[in-house]
C-alpha cells in the first residue's frame, strides 16, 4: 500500500498546487488555458516522439495480450458512449469524449510504476508492449469517431478526409508518427537535439497535471457526479474484469495476465482531459473522472493485486 501511495500523491500534489493557484487568483482562466495549450501542443506530444522513438519495437509482442487488453478498452469506449447518451442523455460528441475518458487507461504514468513495484522490472515486457500502441490506438479511435459524428449528415467520401486532416493536424498524433518513423528508419538524432527533446519531454506530466488543477476549479462535479462515478466503474471494474476473462480464455502466461490486468484497471490518464480540451466536450467530466479515480484506484488496484496470481 506504502508503494501506491508513493506513485499515486505525488500527481494530487501537481494537480493540487494548480487547484490552489486557481482558486487564490494567482493564475487566470487565460493563464490556465494558455499552459494546458503548451502541454498539449508542444510537451505532450514530444513525449510522446521520445518514448516512441526510443522503444524496441522489435521485442517479442504478445498479440493475445494486446488482443485482450484492447478488446477490453475498446468495450469500455462503447459502453462510455453508449451510458452517456442513452442514460444521462448527452449529445454524441459529448458522448464520444466520455467514451474517450473510459478508453484511456493511465498506462504509463501509474501503470508501468506499479507494475514494477509489484513484481520486479523483469514484469515489464507486456506493459510496454501495451504502451507502445496505447496512445496512437486511443487518439486514433477517438479522433476518428469524433470527426465522423461531427461530420454526420455528410457523404462517407468528404468524411475520410476530414477524420484524416484532424488526425495529421493534431500535434500528439504527428508526434506518435515522427517518433515511429525515427525509430523503424532508425534515424539518428543529434546530441543537442535528444537534449532539448529530453527538456521538454520533461516538462509534460507535470505540466498538464498542473493545468489540470486549475481546470478543475472551474469544472467542479456539479450536476454530472451520476456521469462521474459511471465513467469511474467502467474504468477500474469493466475494462479490467474484460481483460481477465479473454486473458483467462487465452491462457496467458503469469506476467502477460498480470500486465495486461493492472494496466486496465489504471484511472483515466491526464490524456482523457486532453482529448475532452482538444474538442472542447464533457471538460469537466474528464476532470473530475481522472481525479476522483485515481483516488479510489489506491483501494481498487490494490484489490487487483490481492486478486492476481
Amino acid at each position: 500500500m506504502q508503494a501506491l501511495i508513493d506513485v499515486i500523491l505525488p500527481v494530487f500534489f501537481v494537480i493540487g498546487f494548480g487547484y490552489f493557484a486557481a482558486w487564490r487568483g494567482y493564475l487566470t482562466e487565460v493563464h490556465i488555458d494558455g499552459i494546458m495549450k503548451f502541454a498539449t501542443n508542444f510537451a505532450v506530444p514530444v513525449l510522446l516522439f521520445r518514448a516512441i522513438s526510443r522503444l524496441d519495437l522489435s521485442a517479442d509482442f504478445n498479440g493475445a495480450l494486446l488482443g485482450s487488453f484492447y478488446t477490453g478498452a475498446i468495450l469500455a469506449f462503447a459502453a462510455g458512449i453508449l451510458g452517456a447518451r442513452f442514460l444521462f442523455k448527452r449529445d454524441w460528441e459529448d458522448a464520444v469524449a466520455i467514451g474517450f475518458i473510459c478508453l484511456f487507461s493511465n498506462s504509463l504514468l501509474l501503470g508501468l510504476a506499479i507494475t514494477e513495484r509489484a513484481y520486479g522490472p523483469e514484469a515489464l515486457t507486456g506493459n510496454y508492449a501495451i504502451v507502445a500502441f496505447h496512445a496512437p490506438f486511443c487518439y486514433g479511435l477517438g479522433i476518428t469517431l469524433m470527426e465522423i459524428v461531427r461530420a454526420r449528415g455528410q457523404s462517407p467520401l468528404k468524411i475520410v478526409p476530414t477524420v484524416l486532416k484532424a488526425m495529421f493536424r493534431n500535434a500528439l498524433i504527428l508526434g506518435i508518427s515522427l517518433g515511429f518513423i525515427v525509430n523503424l528508419g532508425n534515424v539518428p538524432l543529434p546530441t543537442t537535439l535528444n537534449v532539448s527533446v529530453d527538456m521538454l519531454a520533461r516538462s509534460a506530466l507535470p505540466v498538464a497535471l498542473f493545468a489540470m488543477g486549475g481546470v478543475l476549479f472551474r469544472y467542479r462535479p456539479e450536476g454530472d457526479m451520476r456521469t462521474i462515478l459511471y465513467c469511474c466503474a467502467v474504468s477500474l471494474f469493466l475494462h479490467p474484469s474484460i481483460v481477465w476473462l479473454l486473458g483467462s480464455a487465452q491462457g496467458l502466461d503469469r506476467d502477460s495476465f498480470r500486465s495486461g490486468v493492472l494496466t486496465a484497471t489504471m484511472a483515466p490518464g491526464v490524456n482523457a482531459y486532453l482529448f475532452a480540451s482538444m474538442y472542447g466536450r464533457a471538460q469537466r467530466v474528464a476532470a473530475s473522472t481522472v481525479l476522483i479515480a485515481t483516488a479510489v484506484s489506491i483501494l481498487t488496484i490494490w484489490l487487483w493485486l490481492f486478486a492476481l496470481p
